[in-house]
């Protein structure tokens, strides 16, 4: 095999592999306290903001009212709404604003 096919092999595994331990870790305790529950519920959100905080700082205006736009139609709709309305008003924004 060739070594990209390998690598993607590899990343898938290893990925997997995180993705599989975090269960079979928690699944051992039983019975999950609030707390840890509660914190395991905002993980999803904290990566995204991580991943997104960056943007409203590096990026010209049209991304930083893309994200605004992204984070008011996700308050009321589902994710992939949100990321198709925002991702048409980052293109538009884009044309309009520069």
């Amino acid at each position: 095999m060739s070594d990209p096919i390998l690598i993607i092999i590899a990343s898938a595994a290893v990925t997997y592999l995180t993705r599989v331990s975090g269960h079979i870790i928690i699944s051992q305790f039983g019975a999950i306290h609030h707390r840890l529950r509660a914190a395991l519920a905002a993980v999803p959100t904290a990566v995204m903001t991580a991943l997104v905080a960056p943007s409203l700082f590096t990026h010209g205006p049209a991304e930083a009212l893309a994200i605004a736009v992204a984070a008011l139609v996700a308050s009321r709709f589902s994710i992939i709404v949100s990321v198709v309305v925002s991702l048409i008003a980052l293109v538009a924004l884009r044309s309009l604003i520069g």
